[in-house]
């Protein structure tokens, strides 16, 4: 009877719920697919295949849901969901979203049942390779203030004026020719001048550039208020991870987050060349909201959004996820593709949001797991993207 009743009311969910009547909208041409070997492979499966599916919490998931689900809700209806329309189009979504809003987050049978209903799992290979790599991020807190003082020296800039995205490509006009961004190193010793504005000032510089690899964060001003920033663009430049130039040193054999920090905090003259090694640099705006906003422009859910690489992944589309967390516990539950972030390549590769907070950034800063993520599409149309039967 208990597995009954959630069915009875999901059934009369969907019966309430608003229908696209008739055949969606022919989806636009299909973009381009990366370049390189990996391949996106997907192989359909069924709800019994995914390992603790029974076990997760799948209510909890739906306000992540429901936020993609009004962002979605802008998008022309014949608008391609993914590379080559492989999530459908936004017409596909509109009446599980719809059914979606009518179950509370606490009902977790419900919920379940909703999925098994509405969507079709997709386990996620590389070319057939199912496993991929899964590491961790956060928000981070800073202190700092809206204007500059011997304390707070360090700016956190807005996007520059002359900043100019050309497609894929980020830089800006010189005598009438496109050019690339400056470097952060070049940013760092003042090229930009008045073309960038600060939008706060803090005090560390170690915890601003990790502050740039994180994406988003937080500024505690010294009143108690809170500033909110989020990604406004980068210069464009390829990220450069400074724990891999460290262990290839020999610098450090601990490469974790947390040990990156305090060797940088401790070893600041050699701190400042080596973080420099990382030519890209990340501008800011002021955001309001819930959390922070990632790159699909919804605010994040802490332990419920996932980064994705969005050439493969498309944004807005729930994953199952099995991989363990930095303790060697299993990781299985239901989160959202809503951000993507520099280092984030592959068409099997996540990192899992933490939150905020310094529980958030030792959690996020040691993870770095083996796993696998199932792509949850809508039964009513499958993929157009490779699958294997």
């Amino acid at each position: 009877m208990r597995r009954l009743a959630p069915l009875v009311l999901l059934a009369a969910l969907t019966a309430c719920a608003p229908r696209v009547y008739g055949p969606p909208p022919a989806p636009p041409p299909p973009s381009a697919p990366p370049t390189g070997i990996e391949r996106l492979t997907l192989l359909p499966g069924s709800f019994d295949q995914l390992p603790g599916w029974g076990e997760d919490g799948a209510g909890a998931v739906l306000p992540a849901l429901l936020r993609s689900c009004e962002r979605m809700a802008k998008l022309p209806w014949d608008r391609s969901i993914g590379a080559d329309g492989m999530g459908g189009t936004v017409a596909d979504w509109h009446t599980p979203c719809a059914t979606a809003r009518r179950i509370s987050a606490g009902e977790h049978d419900i919920a379940r049942a909703f999925f098994e209903a509405w969507f079709v799992p997709y386990l996620a290979t590389n070319d057939g390779r199912a496993e991929g790599t899964f590491t961790g991020y956060f928000e981070p807190e800073l202190e700092g203030s809206l204007a500059r003082s011997p304390r707070y020296r360090v700016p956190l800039l807005a996007k520059p004026k002359d900043l100019v995205t050309r497609g894929d490509q980020v830089g800006r006009m010189v005598g009438g020719e496109f050019r690339p961004y400056p470097s952060r190193a070049e940013i760092e010793a003042g090229t930009l001048g008045s073309l960038a504005q600060a939008v706060a000032w803090v005090a560390d510089p170690v915890d601003a550039h990790i502050m740039h690899i994180q994406g988003s964060g937080r500024v505690r001003l010294p009143d108690g208020r809170v500033l909110r920033l989020g990604v406004a663009g980068t210069n464009g430049h390829r990220f450069v991870g400074i724990g891999k130039l460290m262990r290839e040193r020999g610098l450090l054999d601990d490469i974790s987050m947390p040990a990156i920090r305090a060797w940088l905090k401790d070893n600041p003259t050699r701190a400042q060349a080596l973080m420099a090694e990382n030519p890209r640099y990340v501008f800011y705006k002021v955001v309001t909201g819930d959390g922070p906003l990632g790159s699909e422009g919804v605010a994040l859910t802490p332990e419920r959004s996932l980064a994705v690489d969005n050439r493969y992944i498309p944004l807005g589309v729930p994953l199952f996820l099995d991989t363990v967390d930095p303790a060697g516990r299993p990781l299985r539950r239901l989160v959202m593709a809503q951000d993507t972030g520099g280092a984030i390549k592959g068409p099997v590769r996540g990192d899992f949001f933490w939150g905020a907070g310094e529980a958030a950034f030792e959690k996020a800063g040691r993870m770095k797991s083996p796993g696998r993520y199932w792509l949850l599409l809508p039964r009513q149309r499958s993929p157009r993207v490779a699958l294997a039967e």
